[in-house]
């Protein structure tokens, strides 16, 4: 296993609608082994193959809560379903998310309360999610990563320009830039 460089907002891989896998062979073990790896020295509780260059519809997902235990696995060409997005603004406490494509910044951002995922293992056997609140949350923000959306571009304006502001002031936005876990030193 190895942990992979995860591409920062600018890469096209990350602004692209990802491919459907269609190979379940070694090559997908490796690399599902290595973004879970990845995702953990990152750390994180999500990551999509885009973030890590490759476009390719799956993303694993890890989150452990006192309330819920552990959950974690990989989707491989999911679809998602969502309730609809309650009115107002999102609460900086409560809603706010981060991206590792976006390394150390967070905004608030409403997302479902609830969501139902289908998807297909490692083995290619079906199997469905339906969960609420973060692990709903987490979903969303992967699922979007397979569709060529960030967190980012999901934000009311005043966020929305903040983060425009911070891409420039970190000289992000622009093609092959990434980060490492353990070796680079961004605060995600």
């Amino acid at each position: 296993m190895a942990i992979l460089p995860i591409c920062i907002k600018g890469e096209p891989v990350l602004h692209t609608v990802a491919a459907p896998v269609t190979e379940f062979d070694d090559s997908l073990r490796t690399l599902v082994a290595d973004m879970f790896e990845t995702m953990d020295a990152a750390p994180g509780v999500g990551l999509a193959a885009p973030q890590v260059g490759v476009g390719l519809r799956l993303f694993v997902y890890s989150y452990d809560s006192e309330a819920t235990g552990p959950w974690r696995g990989v989707a491989i060409n999911p679809t998602l379903l969502i309730t609809p997005t309650e009115p107002g603004e999102p609460d900086e406490d409560l809603e706010s998310e981060g991206c590792l494509s976006f390394p150390g910044e967070r905004f608030p951002l409403r997302r479902g309360e609830r969501a139902v995922l289908s998807a297909v293992d490692l083995n290619n056997e079906p199997f469905t999610l339906d969960v609420s609140g973060w692990r709903a949350r987490i979903l969303q923000h992967e699922y979007d990563h397979l569709d060529g959306y960030l967190y980012l571009d999901r934000l009311g304006s005043g966020d929305w320009k903040t983060a425009e502001r911070l891409t420039k002031k970190y000289r992000w936005g622009v093609p092959g830039l990434s980060w490492t876990p353990g070796v680079d030193d961004i605060d995600a």
